[in-house]
């Protein structure tokens, strides 16, 4: 028999304080996944018309809101 097989089948394969980690982090890698595209497609918005300066910084800085909530649910969990 091995170690592993030792161990009881309820026992979860990550610590809560793991999996917390594991969510933020995957939480900030999506965001700044979506702000690669976005980003470039709101400087091109904006060098055609300095008027969508407003609307590109909101849709850059909105995948950012996945980060603030994933960290909300870590602590208020």
């Amino acid at each position: 028999m091995t170690a592993l097989q030792n161990e009881t089948a309820s026992s979860p394969a990550i610590t809560a304080d793991a999996a917390a980690a594991l969510s933020v982090g995957i939480a900030a890698f999506a965001a700044g996944y979506a702000e690669r595209g976005i980003g470039s497609a709101a400087m091109g918005a904006i060098a055609e018309d300095e008027d969508l300066f407003v609307n590109g910084l909101v849709l850059t800085v909105l995948p950012e809101t996945l980060v603030i909530l994933a960290l909300v649910v870590v602590f208020a969990a």
